[in-house]
């Protein structure tokens, strides 16, 4: 197979442009993509099955409607990641663990099943941390994902192999699901744009449920646009999960060119002094903030002041979630199952104990005893209380300012291993995207230059009130615009010769 163009060049917008202009077929995108792929994901395993079939399937369909001159859905021709807990049927969903090593999809997420009717081609189920446990997709049971910019660093996670498909130009979009960050954290570390939307925007119905107040599921993309006509597809309400809102899915990509003047923006100062959090780390939010400024908008600085507390609230809340969702897992129903149990509590205990990984385990029984009878109050209750406290101090901003800015990461990519061993460590990466899950509100990872000591991509995030996707994309794609960062991995300069972003 030879690939009649370079795929990681072209944004899903021009990809979609191109196709529905006859300058080349939904087939020789697919082609072009499993190309790229066959070529670097040796290197990167941002993949755990590859779906051709279902890629070629689909750009057949939309290749016979284009030749029928039949209306072309908005995704049409658009090479498309998956992640690997949300359920596609033709697929194996495994959730990266070792429990669900053989499940077969039987039925289909709603967010994917939206992003394939909207002509989008699925080349394959992403890697990921096990049950999205992690920021660095090294708890995948089936080995880590590599950071497409540095191979000896982690892509982020737990949404690490939805995130290095994109970057790598393997794909021009995928889904990742974000609990606590795992959109926007491994968006950061990987020079990609991550959109959270709010909770209850997008279905999560299909998708393997980690923190059920927490999870949303959102895309990559290598552009604000690209993200923003992902978000126009999948967004709306859906009869198959009751958490999904009524409120009316706007044009999205309508509000990309208005610019930033009038828009009010907060620069959350109290949080730039976090633990970890590199000095030019800090200088992307002053940069920043001069950026919006020179574009008209209106600056200013904002205090979370209960955000502080969102890491310990988050690693009770989620842990708590994810304790009561996985004891579906026991061995009897579906997934693996021990052989030799003495009874049922052993064949219990066995599956369990073999199936899951580190990470998991600790989650499950961190989340066990926060809910146990004698701590339920002083853990789980607590936690809940400071979450109020952080929904509460999120409104009282946003009756100030429009969008408001802080790092998405505390630092950019670290390398395999530096972390896993200090669970505390690992945990501080998603310091300033937890607060916004707790508050349900949205939140973008945009790209804001390169590291001057790494080279590795740093990220701005910035956070927009409940359902106000179309101003925080108005404000990311001013950003973007401004500042004209396009970042391209080593990795991918290597294959293609192309010099740029250096």
């Amino acid at each position: 197979m030879t690939s009649p163009f370079d795929l990681s060049s072209l944004t899903a917008r021009q990809v979609r442009d191109g196709f529905i202009a006859g300058e080349f077929s939904a087939r020789e995108v697919a082609e072009s993509a499993f190309v790229r792929i066959e070529a670097l994901d040796g290197e990167v395993h941002a993949f755990l099955q590859l779906t051709p079939e279902l890629a070629f399937d689909a750009a057949d369909r939309v290749d016979t409607a284009r030749a029928c001159g039949e209306q072309l859905p908005p995704l049409a021709g658009v090479p498309a990641g998956i992640k690997d807990n949300m359920n596609l049927i033709g697929t194996r969903t495994t959730c990266a663990s070792r429990i669900l090593a053989e499940y077969e999809s039987v039925y289909d997420c709603t967010a994917v099943r939206r992003l394939l009717d909207a002509g989008a081609l699925p080349v394959g189920k992403c890697n990921m941390d096990e049950f999205a446990f992690g920021s660095s997709t090294e708890n995948s049971a089936y080995g880590p994902t590599h950071n497409p910019w540095d191979l000896e660093r982690v892509p982020g996670g737990s949404s690490g192999g939805s995130a290095a498909c994109v970057a790598a130009g393997m794909a021009s979009i995928s889904l990742g699901s974000d609990t606590g960050g795992s959109i926007r954290q491994p968006g950061a570390l990987t020079g990609t744009v991550g959109l959270k939307p709010t909770y209850g925007r997008v279905s999560r119905y299909g998708v393997v449920a980690f923190g059920s107040s927490l999870d949303q599921i959102g895309p990559f993309g290598k552009t604000v646009d690209d993200v923003a006509l992902v978000l126009e597809a999948i967004a709306g309400a859906d009869a198959m999960d009751a958490t999904s809102s009524r409120e009316p899915v706007e044009p999205y990509t309508g509000a990309l060119g208005r610019g930033a003047q009038g828009l009010r923006v907060g620069v959350v100062r109290d949080m730039l002094e976090t633990e970890g959090c590199g000095e030019e780390i800090r200088r992307v939010v002053d940069s920043a903030a001069e950026t919006f400024a020179a574009l008209g908008a209106e600056v200013g600085d904002v205090d979370l002041p209960n955000a502080a507390h969102g890491l310990a609230a988050y690693y009770i809340i989620g842990p708590a979630e994810a304790s009561s969702n996985l004891a579906r897992f026991d061995g009897i129903r579906y997934g693996y199952r021990a052989a030799d149990a003495d009874d049922v509590l052993d064949l219990y205990m066995r599956s369990r104990a073999d199936g899951f990984g580190p990470e998991t385990i600790r989650r499950v029984m961190l989340g066990t005893y926060a809910l146990s009878a004698g701590y339920y109050d002083a853990y789980y209750g607590q936690a809940q209380k400071a979450r109020t406290r952080i929904i509460e101090d999120f409104r009282a901003a946003f009756e100030h300012f429009d969008v408001l800015l802080t790092p998405t990461t505390p630092e950019v990519a670290f390398r395999f291993g530096e972390k896993v061993d200090d669970p505390y460590t690992m945990y501080l990466n998603d310091y300033y995207t937890i607060p916004v899950n707790l508050a349900g509100n949205c939140a973008v990872s945009v790209p804001s230059g390169l590291c001057s000591t790494t080279g590795m991509p740093m990220g701005l995030q910035i956070i927009g009130d409940y359902f106000a996707e179309s101003t925080l994309l108005r404000a990311a794609a001013a950003f973007e615009e401004a500042t004209c960062f396009e970042p391209v991995p080593p990795l991918v300069r290597r294959l293609t010769g192309d010099r740029g972003g250096e």
